[in-house]
């Protein structure tokens, strides 16, 4: 029997996952002290249960340790297994020691993390130089995708899209999500000065003054290339962009920025909370959830 609890802003997809698999919703209490330490109370028993917990993975400093403090604490309490669902997973840009003596957070966080729980189902974590989660997670897990569902969104919102990527890297999935909206797209070249000095390059947009642009990309956090193309754009005579995140993590006032510069929409994943949403995730999640929470999650991905 499987108990589904959720850290505050995630009920709605503990209660997808509770209520396509007819399981029971466990309750538990998370706040902060003054100080900013957790405090964390389970209050609903879990002895003999598969727990699993929806808790994503922005702003991690600040959720981490009630993530550790809720496993420990029900294990402690006789859980059966522990699973984790991430919508967002956080510490995956590190993964390489660029200079000398940094810490390469991906690989110590997965580290961390595996030790916490039993499996992770998250949605597409920012893998770079990994192409896979288990080579860096020892536990079983899956990274599903919002492809399928930001294809759907524009072919039912936008006439004549032209998807725009942000870089080299992001070719691929783009390549994926025109492909299955039937839309033209093209990829910038992007050079990253800084966390928040970026140097973008577009190619001719003679052919394409017909059409609507969708700047597309896995996270948006500055905003900071999104906006440099929206001013390039509409000095091509461009109209507005249609702007599509899967997470929408709008470090500081990047949100209020984004929207300022002369974009006709800003659209994300419901992954992290916010007033943007406008694609859910509930239902690929569900369905990852039951794939993996399976008898032998560990043969069905693979990890050793």
């Amino acid at each position: 029997m499987a108990i589904v609890f959720s850290f505050p802003g995630f009920e709605a997809i503990a209660n997808s996952i509770a209520g396509e698999k007819n399981m029971q919703r466990g309750d538990v209490t998370v706040r902060q002290f003054p100080d900013g330490e957790s405090y964390v109370r389970l209050n609903s028993p879990v002895q003999g249960q598969d727990v699993i917990i929806v808790c994503g993975l922005d702003n991690p400093d600040r959720k981490i340790m009630a993530l550790m403090f809720f496993a420990h604490t029900a294990r402690k309490m006789g859980a059966g297994s522990i699973g984790l669902v991430a919508p967002y997973l956080g510490y995956m840009r590190q993964d390489k020691e660029f200079q000398d003596g940094e810490a390469v957070t991906a690989d110590i966080f997965a580290a961390f993390l595996s030790q916490m729980v039993d499996w992770l189902v998250t949605i597409d974590p920012h893998l770079h130089r990994h192409e896979k989660l288990n080579e860096i997670y020892s536990i079983p897990s899956m990274a599903i995708h919002a492809n399928d569902l930001i294809a759907e969104w524009i072919r039912a919102n936008i006439n004549h899209p032209l998807l725009i990527g942000p870089d080299k890297e992001s070719e691929q999935w783009v390549s994926e999500v025109a492909k299955k909206a039937t839309a033209p797209f093209i990829i910038l070249t992007k050079t990253r000065r800084g966390d928040r000095d970026v140097e973008v390059s577009i190619p001719d947009l003679a052919n394409w003054r017909n059409h609507t642009p969708v700047l597309i990309d896995d996270i948006i956090s500055t905003a900071g290339t999104m906006i440099t193309t929206a001013a390039h754009l509409k000095d091509a005579g461009m109209k507005p962009p249609v702007c599509i995140g899967v997470h929408g993590i709008f470090a500081g006032d990047a949100y209020e920025k984004l929207l300022a510069s002369d974009v006709e929409k800003i659209i994300t994943c419901n992954s992290i909370r916010h007033k943007s949403n406008g694609i859910a995730l509930e239902n690929i999640i569900v369905t990852a959830v039951i794939k993996i929470s399976g008898p032998d999650p560990k043969n069905l991905f693979g990890n050793d």
